[in-house]
């Protein structure tokens, strides 16, 4: 079994460095999974009436509602032609195919015709966690903002998928974008990690991840990935992506902001620092219960936990779901760590 991963990881990295489409579904055939149906984009275009209805679109394709023949709903995402090298693609169809868990989105099916290329997942009627997280966005649309101890059930069961990525699949998978945008939310606010574009495979032997190019959101890389003196890139990447989205998440504001000063941009863990100190509800509604606020307050310092310098210092995904469920008194307030990554990158260049 363990030959068999090897070889699929290395095959994936030589069919990476060439452009043929023949080659990719080669690859898919051997590699990809039997279980998932494929559809022609003849289908994809009935299914989502000629792609009538948008839901929303990322750096790797937009996404559109759709509905099977029995009139399931899904989620259509049809990747841009520009991707031609199919890296992305694969990454999902291999990455989310080796996945069963309620906290990780289902993929039911793709489509691979040429530069033509689509993925269709379960249909999450609640969107994406980003809707509802920022004060901003709840503000400006119907949306209402999140009970404290929905969040805490969302944190909660967010930290059980990134478990189950690092250690309860055949390979180990570092998703490498963690973010609210990509965590989706069902009918009873379930969360479910999607969009495995930038993941990697590794062997649950290894502990460390050999890196050339630095991948993930401004915000939520991990310090290690622009200075390797903190340490080597491993899941405590998916970690440190997840403590940076549980403070924004509580705090009620993203922790870079394209309009703000570039001092702004630094200042956004000690400013939760700040308000831990005192005792501030940060961005939770006025009116929150004293129960309320200590739940708060424990996300909090899982958050400020997950977000230390060296990857040592932070929590592997099993130890923060046991903190989650301590009181918080068994909690320490951790050091403020020491962020010297880069900050302040423009908008169009927030992806890398």
């Amino acid at each position: 079994m363990i030959c068999v991963i090897v070889c699929s990881i290395k095959a994936r990295k030589q069919i990476f460095r060439s452009s043929n489409d023949q080659d990719l579904e080669a690859f898919i055939r051997a590699n990809g999974p039997l279980a998932v149906k494929r559809h022609k984009f003849l289908e994809i275009r009935k299914m989502t009436k000629s792609f009538k209805d948008k839901l929303g679109q990322g750096g790797y394709g937009d996404v559109y509602k759709g509905n099977l023949l029995d009139g399931s709903p899904v989620a259509v995402k049809v990747l841009k032609a520009s991707k031609g090298n199919g890296e992305d693609f694969i990454n999902e169809v291999l990455s989310i195919s080796r996945t069963s868990h309620v906290n990780v989105v289902t993929l039911l099916g793709y489509c691979f015709e040429g530069q033509k290329k689509a993925l269709i997942y379960e249909f999450m009627p609640n969107r994406s966690l980003e809707k509802y997280v920022y004060n901003e966005n709840a503000l400006q649309t119907s949306s209402p903002q999140l009970e404290v101890e929905q969040l805490l059930d969302i944190v909660t069961g967010i930290a059980r998928g990134l478990e189950y990525l690092h250690r309860g699949c055949n390979t180990r998978i570092l998703h490498f974008d963690i973010k609210p945008h990509n965590i989706l939310l069902d009918e009873n606010f379930c969360p479910k990690i999607s969009d495995f574009g930038l993941s990697k495979l590794f062997l649950k032997k290894e502990s460390i991840m050999s890196m050339l190019d630095a991948r993930g959101t401004i915000g939520y890389i991990a310090p290690e990935v622009f200075c390797r003196n903190f340490g080597g890139v491993s899941v405590k990447f998916d970690v440190y992506s997840y403590g940076m989205m549980v403070l924004e998440m509580v705090g009620g504001r993203k922790n870079i902001n394209a309009r703000a000063s570039h001092t702004s941009d630094v200042c956004f863990p000690d400013w939760v620092y700040k308000q831990l100190e005192m005792g501030s509800s940060l961005g939770l509604p006025n009116g929150v219960t004293e129960e309320e606020n200590e739940l708060a307050r424990k996300m909090i310092l899982v958050g400020l936990w997950c977000i230390q310098t060296k990857p040592s210092d932070r929590p592997s995904m099993s130890r923060v779901i046991e903190m989650l469920q301590r009181s918080i008194e068994a909690l320490q307030i951790p050091p403020k760590p020491v962020l010297t990554f880069p900050v302040g990158t423009p908008p169009e260049s927030s992806t890398l």
